[in-house]
C-alpha cells in the first residue's frame, strides 16, 4: 500500500512541474554555451593566436578546438585560452604545421585582395618609374651625357661632327670650319657641290647633343 501511494506521489510530483519549465533546461544549456564560444573567440582574437585558423565550438560545456598552428606552444596555448569559468573541458584537435597558415577566411580573402592591389599598385609605380627614368637618360642623352656615357660639351660635338666628315665621298676637297655654341653648330667654309653641302648638314644633325645646324656653307673651291 505504501509503494502504490509513493507511486502516485512521483507521477503527481512530475506533473505538477509546468511544461515550460522541463523545456527550459536545453535552451538555458544552448545559450550559456554560445556566449562560452564568444568569450572564447574574443580571448582568441585578442591573443597571439588571431593570426591562426582556429575554430571553437562548447557544447554542454565543453569546448573543442579545430584548425592549425604553427607551433606545440602554440597548440598549448590555445589550450589556457580556451579554459575559463563554464568550460569543464577542453578538447584540443588542433593541428601543429609549421607552414600553417594565418588569418581568419575572410582576412585571407582580404589580405590577397590587398596583395594583388599593392602587386599592381607597385607594378605601376616600377612602370611609372621605369618610364620617367627612360625619359631622364633620353634627356641627359640630349642635353648631357652621350649613349657611351661621354659629357657633351660644344667642343665635343665640334670633334664628332668633323670625324663625320673625314673620309666622305662627297666631302672630298671641300674645307669646312665647324663652330659649335650651347648645341648649335655653325657650318662655314665650301664644298665642291649641292650635294656635298646637304651631305655635310645631314652628317654635322645626326651627332649627338646637336640641338640645330646652321649652314653657311658655300660651294667652290678652296679658298
Amino acid at each position: 500500500m505504501k509503494a502504490a501511494f509513493g507511486s502516485i506521489f512521483v507521477v503527481a510530483a512530475l506533473i505538477a512541474v509546468p511544461a515550460p519549465m522541463r523545456a527550459a533546461a536545453p535552451q538555458a544549456t544552448t545559450s550559456a554555451d554560445h556566449n562560452l564560444d564568444e568569450r572564447i573567440e574574443k580571448r582568441l582574437d585578442a591573443s597571439s593566436l588571431k593570426k591562426f585558423h582556429v575554430k571553437v565550438s562548447v557544447t554542454n560545456g565543453i569546448a573543442t578546438l579545430t584548425g592549425t598552428v604553427a607551433t606545440e606552444a602554440d597548440r598549448q596555448k590555445a589550450t589556457q585560452v580556451a579554459t575559463i569559468p563554464g568550460i569543464s573541458r577542453v578538447e584540443n584537435q588542433l593541428i601543429v604545421d609549421l607552414a600553417a597558415p594565418t588569418g581568419t577566411a575572410g582576412t585571407v580573402k582580404s589580405t590577397t585582395k590587398d596583395a594583388a592591389e599593392k602587386t599592381k599598385e607597385g607594378a605601376e609605380k616600377v612602370g611609372e618609374k621605369t618610364k620617367d627614368g627612360a625619359e631622364k637618360v633620353a634627356d641627359k642623352t640630349k642635353e648631357g651625357l652621350s649613349k657611351t656615357g661621354e659629357v657633351i660639351t660644344d667642343s665635343w660635338i665640334t670633334t664628332r661632327v668633323h670625324s663625320k666628315f673625314v673620309d666622305e665621298d662627297l666631302l672630298k676637297h671641300s674645307d669646312i670650319h665647324v663652330d659649335t655654341k650651347d648645341h648649335v653648330v655653325t657650318l662655314r667654309g665650301t664644298v665642291m657641290s649641292a650635294a656635298g653641302r646637304a651631305r655635310a648638314v645631314e652628317q654635322a644633325k645626326e651627332v649627338e647633343g646637336v640641338h640645330k645646324v646652321v649652314d653657311l656653307l658655300t660651294i667652290g673651291p678652296k679658298k
